[in-house]
């Protein structure tokens, strides 16, 4: 059992999901809602963050079974009806975390291309792009919910609001059954086809 990979991983996933979370807690504040300033979550602290399921047992259990890792965190306090442009602030909102996880996955990138520190730096990267791409999906609450309602016709919205209480137990069930497989497959191909273009733009061989 690799106890100290386990920890490395760990460090990541806290820093990763603490930037992701603030990066939504501050674009809202940005665009006029103080709700998650009220609520304390614009900080570092990773404590603020944390949902023991999806910021720790997940990410765990995934490593040790050697697949891609990813999951989330509590999600941020936002008021929709104080942002400033509605369902397009609400977007921002929603984009602010996982364009945190592609730009900290490009920096992990570089330092890896660049500088060395191979395995930590290319760990970074792909923790990162696994926490991008599974936030990504277009299922409540994950962000990729609020980018859909964004330019979705009501009819979609509609079915989309029933799924904030039930989306996330619809998650886990996916996860940690046979959906889980397609999950990971997903993720994977979406990490590597991210990574395939960080090495296209840096003028690097084909990983």
């Amino acid at each position: 059992m690799d106890i100290a990979g386990a920890v490395i991983t760990l460090v990541i996933i806290l820093f990763s999901m603490v930037l992701h979370e603030l990066a939504h807690g501050a674009t809202a504040y940005w665009l006029g809602d103080t709700t998650a300033k009220d609520d304390g979550r614009l900080t570092l602290n990773p404590l603020k963050h944390l949902d023991p399921f999806m910021s720790v047992l997940l990410p765990m259990i995934l490593y040790f079974m050697n697949a891609p890792v990813f999951g989330g965190a509590k999600p941020v306090p936002v008021n929709s009806r104080n942002l400033k442009g509605k369902e397009w602030g609400m977007a921002l909102v929603a984009l602010a975390g996982p364009l945190t996880n592609f730009i900290l996955a490009f920096i992990g990138f570089l330092v890896y291309r660049f500088c060395g520190f191979n395995d930590i730096a290319m760990r970074f990267s792909i923790i990162n792009l696994g926490f991008m791409i599974f936030n990504l999906i277009p299922i409540p609450p994950l962000d990729g919910s609020r980018l859909l309602y964004a330019i979705a016709p009501d009819g979609v919205r509609r079915f989309l609001e029933p799924m904030e209480i039930y989306g996330v137990f619809l998650v886990y069930i996916l996860i940690l059954t046979v959906g889980g497989t397609a999950f990971s497959s997903f993720i994977t191909n979406g990490i590597y086809g991210i990574l395939r273009f960080f090495v296209a733009i840096t003028g690097g061989t084909m990983l």
